[in-house]
């Protein structure tokens, strides 16, 4: 319509003949109507552009006449927004955490809850606000295959946790993320992986450590001050006998809680278990045992390391370990939360298979151990050494120890569980419940 209205309104104008009549040579002095008509026209198409108002030519005219609408401003910084992610592809990568976990109700994320603060609450929040990955991610964990390799229980540290998801792989990633951390977050590193893998299922062992003053050691008959104890030879020897015990497979359905001893998932395999030799910080000496098995489960570790100490301190003699094997119902006292420290993790099938293809590298640290001992000499240890002085806490689990009976039956255990229930409880759980969700 519009076409037709400026061809005819060019006809009009040089006195030319409409279409449907014939050409005319040299235009004549215009006849009287004809210049009505090319006034018509040109009123027409003058009035066009005010019907058009949604037409495709209003933007061109108005970004002509440098009057750009605030929605066209909005578009380009979308369009600058979807450019960077596109640059900034999303990935399969692991990150290694490091954290303190004072104060903290565990590793795991309860979306929708507040009332307790996580190690993953701070995490998701940095990886939005460095922009790795969109808000709504953050939201609903599965829609970037979030997965943890281990939780650890309220108050639990960790030196060497990994965690699995997909990310945008934007500049200066761990600097941008480290930056919306609190100090005692820490990712010290980042690994490509391939597309399907999983953290928690691709983990072949773990390695955690507990950290405790070696008074828990002093046998019950000798009157010892905390400060002054020290560690000898012979009852560190004592320790690692027994602590050697455990490795193999045996079922430790005497070690956790809701298992039974026909329950298959009750039987776990040890690989190795130790206490290294003693330091001295804030003149209470303090001893490291470590432990690495495939997986554990709730309260195993430190049932595993409550039931030596009851041993070494003369409340229970040594057989009653292989004795907690069999079916038979045991007491088995479970020590104290603080000091439990989630090390490493171990993925040794899936660095044989894509270590050394080219494409991925191998899942180990040795370039971040630096980074990790650091860690754990300004945040791990010192919280750990200065809530055992403040609180007391296995002063105060050692007293409960004459509580149990470790020869008693199941009908006699239920009565001093009611009895030392307040007393040896208060811990909270374990950190290690690697193989549920």
């Amino acid at each position: 319509m519009l076409l037709l209205l400026r061809c005819g309104l060019r006809a009009a104008s040089r006195g030319l003949c409409l279409p449907g009549g014939a050409a005319c040579g040299r235009p004549p002095p215009r006849p009287r109507h004809v210049l009505t008509m090319a006034e018509e026209l040109r009123a027409a198409v003058a009035s066009q552009p005010k019907r058009l108002t949604s037409s495709s030519e209003e933007p061109e005219k108005l970004e002509e006449n440098g009057h750009q609408p605030k929605r066209l401003k909005r578009d380009v910084e979308e369009e600058d927004v979807e450019d960077q992610n596109k640059k900034s592809p999303k990935r399969k990568i692991v990150l290694l955490m490091a954290y303190s976990g004072k104060g903290y109700h565990g590793m795991q994320r309860n979306v929708g809850s507040s009332q307790f603060k996580t190690i993953e609450d701070d995490l998701v929040s940095a990886l939005v606000q460095s922009g790795c990955i969109p808000e709504n991610h953050g939201e609903n964990m599965k829609k970037m295959s979030f997965q943890r390799c281990a939780r650890t229980d309220k108050g639990v540290s960790a030196a060497g946790q990994i965690v699995s998801l997909k990310v945008r792989l934007i500049d200066d990633i761990l600097e941008k993320i480290n930056n919306h951390l609190p100090s005692h977050i820490r990712i010290l590193g980042l690994k490509r992986v391939t597309g399907g893998f999983n953290s928690k299922n691709k983990c072949d062992a773990r390695t955690y450590s507990y950290m405790l003053p070696t008074f828990a050691f002093a046998h019950k008959d000798h009157d010892v001050q905390a400060e002054a104890y020290r560690l000898n030879k012979e009852t560190l020897e004592k320790v690692n006998k027994l602590l050697a015990c455990y490795k193999g497979t045996h079922n430790f359905h005497n070690f956790t809680s809701q298992k039974g001893p026909k329950d298959p998932s009750a039987k776990r395999y040890i690989m190795e278990m130790y206490c290294g030799e003693p330091f001295v910080r804030e003149n209470i000496e303090f001893a490291v045992i470590k432990v690495k098995g495939q997986s554990f489960m709730m309260h195993q570790i430190r049932k595993m390391i409550g039931l030596v100490i009851a041993v070494v301190k003369g409340y229970a003699s040594e057989s009653i370990i292989e004795r907690s094997w069999g079916e038979e119902k045991v007491d088995v006292p479970k020590a104290p939360g603080l000091g439990l420290v989630l090390e490493r993790v171990h993925f040794e099938k899936y660095n044989r298979r894509f270590g050394n293809d080219g494409l991925h590298e191998p899942l180990e640290w040795r370039e971040e151990e630096e980074k990790i001992a650091v860690f754990k000499e300004q945040y791990i240890y010192p919280t750990i050494i200065n809530t055992e002085m403040e609180e007391k806490s296995m002063m105060n689990w050692l007293t409960t120890l004459p509580i149990h009976d470790f020869t008693s039956s199941a009908a006699g255990m239920q009565a001093n569980k009611k009895n030392s229930k307040n007393s040896s409880d208060f811990e909270g759980s374990d950190g290690c419940d690697d193989d549920s969700e």
